[in-house]
């Protein structure tokens, strides 16, 4: 479950562009500059994520990776040259396995064609990010629920600890949205340094065998393992789910948890003869 936790993030900019005039964030910032912005960038992503579904979720990764250190800049998407020595973002631990810049980059080249030097590779990631989550049909109170999946299972010191050693790229750097105290107590008895690759971690802790609520009662003292259980706080709404969830029946969180599996489970299913019956689920026939 680690590996669907560290690709749930929330897109801020969700009902318009939010950019940057004069210091201040403005919605529909392209209105009059670039009218068809947004909608060039959303039949790109409606033409191209459904033939690469899992891409939706990578692209949510990246942005949420580019805020994340110095703010939306889209710094995370800056190659590595002579001049800035092999020390640009995308070559940092958390970033090397992000993916997608060739997808940014062919919606970097049509919005360019439109509307030269006018719309930012910041927005066009956010853009992007929001409207592959669309075309996949989950909200953000399903990511709510599905994260829940959390509150059973293990996960392995990689997926996180660079929350413990190396938050900002420089190492001692802590994660400031996680607790202190459990952030202490996962370096001293678990995570005991960044290249421990082995020793496994429990996602729930003390409820790790048991499917309720008790991940999300965490989550409220900030005490969620990865950083996309700490992205559920940043927002008013999802934040609010999490308290609904907290203060609901168990009985009630399994039913819509069950809605929001059946949901994803409807995302781009391939029938009739859009696919095939494998012999060996490890090879195509």
């Amino acid at each position: 479950m680690a590996t669907f936790g560290n690709l749930v993030f929330l897109v801020l900019i969700l009902v318009g562009t939010l950019s940057s005039s004069h210091g201040q964030l403005v919605q529909n910032f392209y209105s009059k500059s670039c009218p068809k912005a947004e909608k060039i960038i959303q039949e790109y992503v409606q033409k191209h994520i459904p033939n690469a579904p899992s891409l939706a979720a990578a692209l949510l990764r990246m942005h949420f990776h580019d805020c994340f250190v110095r703010g939306c800049d889209a710094s995370v998407l800056l190659n590595s040259t002579s001049s800035t020595g092999n020390q640009t973002e995308k070559v940092a631990i958390p970033n090397q396995t992000l993916r997608g810049f060739s997808f940014i980059d062919g919606v970097k080249k049509i919005v360019e064609a439109e509307c030269p030097g006018i719309v930012s590779c910041a927005d066009i990631v956010a853009l992007v990010a929001r409207d592959s989550i669309v075309v996949t049909g989950l909200d953000l109170k399903d990511l709510v629920l599905l994260s829940g999946a959390h509150t059973v299972g293990i996960s392995h010191c990689p997926s996180f600890s660079t929350r413990l050693y190396n938050f900002t790229g420089t190492f001692g750097t802590q994660d400031p949205s996680l607790d202190s105290e459990y952030a202490a107590n996962l370096k001293a008895k678990k995570c005991k340094s960044l290249s421990d690759n082995t020793t496994i971690v429990e996602m729930d802790p003390g409820s790790f065998r048991t499917f309720d609520l008790s991940y999300y009662k965490l989550l409220l003292k900030r005490r969620g393992l990865f950083q996309s259980d700490a992205a559920l706080l940043t927002s008013s709404t999802t934040k609010s789910f999490i308290d609904q969830l907290v203060q609901g029946s168990l009985k009630e969180f399994y039913v819509e948890f069950s809605q929001a599996m059946e949901k994803m489970g409807k995302i781009e299913v391939k029938t009739g003869s859009n696919g095939e019956i494998r012999k060996h689920c490890a090879v195509v026939n």
